[in-house]
């Protein structure tokens, strides 16, 4: 068992150089994606807060009818 160990170590030992290319580019890639989830969900709620913004201020002109306002203030100064 214990030579087993040593050549497993050897072995290691060997392809230490590869292992951690190995992990570095799983690193890399690991933190690329992350980002770009990150950016994508920024630039999505981002999007959304400028949508709301925009239908808000685009809302059209609005009517209302003050004729029964106009009368309780004319009928306020006549008294």
């Amino acid at each position: 068992m214990s030579q087993e160990k040593v050549d497993r170590y050897k072995e290691q030992k060997r392809n230490r150089k590869a292992i951690q290319a190995r992990k570095k580019r799983n690193s890399l890639i690991a933190k690329g994606c992350a980002g770009l989830v990150a950016l994508a969900l920024v630039g999505w709620l981002g999007y959304s807060a400028w949508d709301i913004y925009e239908t808000k201020q685009n809302s059209g002109p609005v009517t209302a009818d003050i004729t029964a306002l106009n009368d309780y203030t004319a009928g306020l100064s006549a008294e």
